[in-house]
Order: structure tokens, then C-alpha cells, then sequence
């Protein structure tokens, strides 16, 4: 993919910008263009209700909202004559829908003396289902990256994405001081301490919370001088942190301290103030070193106020947490042939990748793939890896594995022309967007956030929000980021 910026036209290569006016369309596609945005916003908020919508009905309902809203795209795209998307940032994405339904395919003969057709999954229905699911977020991001053609909807989005966090960081604890029996609003929601907010799962609940805690630590960086919106993005930021705490996920914490290291690491504040200075070799050697200086002191000083914010917050609930992080990975004892820690269930996932390196056993099937390397007792078999990226290995093989990360690689290159970008609203919400992103990418190697819809979709949306090239002219008296 091309990392220049190219200029904003209505056939934008990724679709996303749009200089005609809303005047020159049809009234028609005006209305149709503003419902299908609002509607995304709409479903994307409702999902983050029941559970994080992971029930299948739940579920089977949000896939049939995104795919009404994608015919009404198609119809406002006739009437306002928009040629099709180009769809190069999503290809790989959509290769690998087609690579699951081919899992699911019986195309094989089967051993035995009676031949009987098999797949590669071992659960096809499971595997179209994740093809149909992940069709439906891909179609999601790119209707997003359609219609947020305005720089106040790219702003409209990102307070929806805060909010959506807000919104739950407050129901977490409202939930934690006054929940006195099973549900809460919620029928479902146990009193066993495992979950938090509307999640079942408290690990889940924190892959929300380090999305929408980057993504306004971001916007900080820009928002210092207009106090009003810099201390609405300060007390969001400072009130899903003390919810991401008080949530007591190991795995949550290490992740959001993690995203502001992320942002140490790239702000880079000396080479702003030097760069007009160093005009030889001795200058930008001194440029470089203190620059590193800086950026080990920051990443030093937010490490230690982190711990004591953490220690502060949480109190000896959230120290013991981690004290016995170890037997998160062992188990000890008597129960050692349930093995239900991460370090047997990591080991079983290994023997299943190196049974199945090229085509994995099906995205869908790992909880059927697993039950023939899980060497325990029966009492429990795995349903997740809790690690994305064994998952992924194991699910998808070496095939998933590649078009995984040919989609990484893309979304990488566009999003570091967007950081270029002469607009530091933009910018920042590019860093913003992307520190998100890599705390979902660190919390995933022990947990599995990402299975539950609401969180993929603003994932999704926190990838819309990087690449989106939406921007604002910029005067020369603008600082710069």
C-alpha cells in the first residue's frame, strides 16, 4: 500500500473522504447518508448492553442490523452514484472469510470402510458462523470508513467510543458498591467476583476500558489548550483507569501501563524542541541522546506513579491479585490433572498447532480440536487458548496466521502516513487510536477479549479511527504535536 497522503477526493482509495457537499446529493442519499452513520453509532452502543452481546441470539441480531444497514448503503450509493469501495485495507480480511468457509467445506474423504465426507474444521457450523460474524464486523468498519466524511463525525465517533467506556466504567462501579444478590439489572450477572460492569468476565470488561482509555489519553495531547474538552478527557481517562483497577484484572493493568509507555515512547517531545538546532553532527548526536534521555525518564516515572496509582487504587485486593499471578500459569496440588491454567492449556494448544500447521482445525472448532491434547481428567475442556495468538495458530494454521498478518502490516503503513498528517487533531486522534490497539495486542496473549462482539467492534472502530484521512485545512499559527 501507497504511504503517501493522497488528496482528498470523492473517490477516495479508501473510500473515506468526500468533498461534494450534502447539498449536491439527492435528498434521498442525504437521509440515507446520515441514518446509515447515526445507525452505526446506534448498534455499536446497543451492543456494549446485554453482555457485550455474546449470546447467540444477541448476536444473530447485531449481524442482522450491520447487514440492513449495508443494503441501505448500497441503495444510497445507487441514488448518489458512488462507485464501489476499494477494498485493499480489508482484502486480507475478506480472503479469510472465504478461507473459513473453505474449512467448512466437506471436501475430503474421510478413513474407513465406509467413506464419508469430512471438512477441515472440526465444528463447520462453528466456522461459518465466525465467517459470518467477522463478515459483519468487516462490513461495519468499512460503512465507517464511508461515512465518517466529515471531521465533526470522525469527532462524533471517538465520543461515542469514550462514552461507550464511560458509560461502563460507571455501571462497573456502581455495580461493585451495590449489586447484593445474583443480577443486577442484568439477570445474568454472578456475585462470584469474576465479572464486572455488564461482563460476565471481569479480563473482558478490561479490553474496553484500554481501549477507551488510549484512545482519550491520545487526545490529550492535542485538547491541552481548550480546557473544557481537555478536562472532559482527563476525568474520562482518570475515571475508566480507577474501573479498569478497581476491576482487579492482571492482565487489564499490565496492558493500560503498557499503552501510556506506548505514548512515552512515541510523543518524543526533545526532537520537537530541537530539530531547528542541531545543524551538525555533535547537535544531532546531542539531540538523539537527549531525546533517549527523556523518553527513559518518562517511561520510568509513569512506571513508578502507575504502581503506586495502582497500589493507591486498588488496595491489597489488587497486590494479592498479583502476588499469586503464578498459579494463573500452574496448578499446584490436587487439581493438577483438571489443568485448567494457562500453562497446561498453552501446552495442549502446541501439540494441536503442530498436528495442524497449515490449515489449523477451523476458526470455531478449537474447542472440539483441543479435547484429543488436553491430558487431564474430562472435568473441564478448554473452550479458548486464553491467548489470541495460539488460537489464531491453531485455528487458522499458518494460512490464518499470513493473511493475519498481511492485514497488520497494511493497517501499520496507513496509519503511519496518518501520523504525518499536517492536521494535529488528527494526529492525535491516530495515536490515540492505535495505543488502544496495542493494549488489546499485549492484553492478548493471555486472555480472549476479542471474542466478545462489542469489544471486536471497537476494535474496529478504534482501526477506523487510525486510518481515516478526514482532515481539517491547518493554519500556520497551529502548533504542532
Amino acid at each position: 500500500m501507497n504511504e503517501a497522503v493522497e488528496p482528498i477526493t470523492l473517490e477516495h482509495p479508501l473510500g473515506i473522504a468526500n468533498q461534494a457537499t450534502h447539498g449536491s446529493l439527492p435528498r434521498l442519499a442525504q437521509f440515507l447518508d446520515v441514518s446509515i452513520f447515526y445507525g452505526l453509532l446506534v448498534v455499536i452502543a446497543l451492543t456494549a448492553i446485554p453482555y457485550g452481546t455474546v449470546e447467540p441470539w444477541w448476536v444473530s441480531l447485531f449481524e442482522c442490523l450491520i447487514f440492513v444497514i449495508a443494503i441501505l448503503a448500497v441503495i444510497e450509493s445507487l441514488i448518489s452514484a458512488r462507485r464501489p469501495l476499494y477494498l485493499s485495507l480489508a482484502a486480507p480480511l475478506l480472503i479469510l472469510i472465504l478461507f473459513m468457509v473453505f474449512q467448512s467445506l466437506p471436501l475430503f474423504s474421510g478413513m474407513g470402510p465406509i467413506s464419508v465426507r469430512t471438512a477441515i474444521s472440526a465444528d463447520p457450523f462453528g466456522t461459518r458462523q465466525v465467517a459470518v460474524k467477522l463478515l459483519a464486523l468487516v462490513v461495519t468498519g468499512l460503512l465507517l470508513l464511508r461515512y465518517t466524511s466529515s471531521r465533526d463525525r470522525l469527532r462524533t465517533l471517538i465520543y461515542v467510543v469514550i462514552g461507550i467506556g464511560i458509560a461502563t466504567a460507571c455501571f462497573g462501579l456502581i455495580r461493585r458498591n451495590s449489586q447484593t444478590g445474583p443480577g443486577f439489572l442484568l439477570p445474568g450477572l454472578p456475585m462470584n467476583g469474576r465479572g464486572f460492569a455488564q461482563f460476565i468476565n471481569r479480563n473482558h470488561f478490561a479490553f474496553l476500558m484500554e481501549m477507551g482509555l488510549g484512545l482519550s489519553l491520545g487526545l490529550i495531547v492535542v485538547e491541552f489548550r481548550r480546557y473544557r474538552r481537555l478536562l472532559v478527557l482527563l476525568l474520562a481517562s482518570v475515571l475508566m483507569w480507577v474501573a479498569l483497577i478497581y476491576s482487579n484484572s492482571r492482565g487489564g493493568i499490565i496492558a493500560s501501563l503498557c499503552e501510556m509507555v506506548f505514548l512515552a515512547v512515541l510523543l518524543d517531545p526533545v526532537r520537537r524542541l530541537t530539530k531547528d538546532r542541531a545543524q551538525d553532527k555533535w547537535s544531532r548526536l546531542r539531540t538523539v541522546a537527549g531525546g533517549l534521555a527523556v523518553r527513559i525518564f518518562l517511561v520510568a516515572f509513569l512506571i513508578g506513579l502507575f504502581a503506586y496509582g495502582v497500589g493507591w487504587v486498588g488496595g491489597e485486593q489488587v497486590i494479592s491479585n498479583f502476588e499469586v499471578a503464578g498459579t494463573a500459569f500452574d496448578q499446584p496440588g490436587v487439581d493438577v490433572r483438571v489443568n485448567t491454567r494457562r500453562k497446561q492449556i498453552w501446552s495442549s494448544t502446541w501439540q494441536l498447532i503442530k498436528a495442524n500447521p497449515i490449515t489449523g482445525v477451523g476458526f470455531g472448532g478449537y474447542w472440539i480440536g483441543i479435547t484429543k491434547y488436553h491430558d487431564a481428567s474430562g472435568d473441564f475442556t478448554p473452550q479458548e487458548a486464553h491467548n489470541d495468538y495460539l488460537e489464531l495458530l491453531a485455528s487458522g494454521g499458518l494460512i490464518g496466521c499470513a493473511l493475519v498478518a498481511w492485514f497488520i502490516v497494511a493497517l501499520v503503513r496507513t496509519a503511519r502516513s496518518r501520523l504525518r498528517s499536517p492536521d494535529p487533531y488528527r494526529r492525535a486522534a491516530c495515536l490515540g487510536a492505535l495505543a488502544g490497539i496495542f493494549g488489546v495486542a499485549v492484553h492478548s496473549f493471555v486472555d480472549f477479549g476479542l471474542h466478545m462482539t462489542i469489544n471486536s467492534l471497537v476494535l474496529c472502530s478504534l482501526i477506523v479511527i487510525a486510518v481515516n484521512q478526514v482532515e481539517a485545512p491547518v493554519s500556520r499559527s497551529q502548533t504542532v504535536v
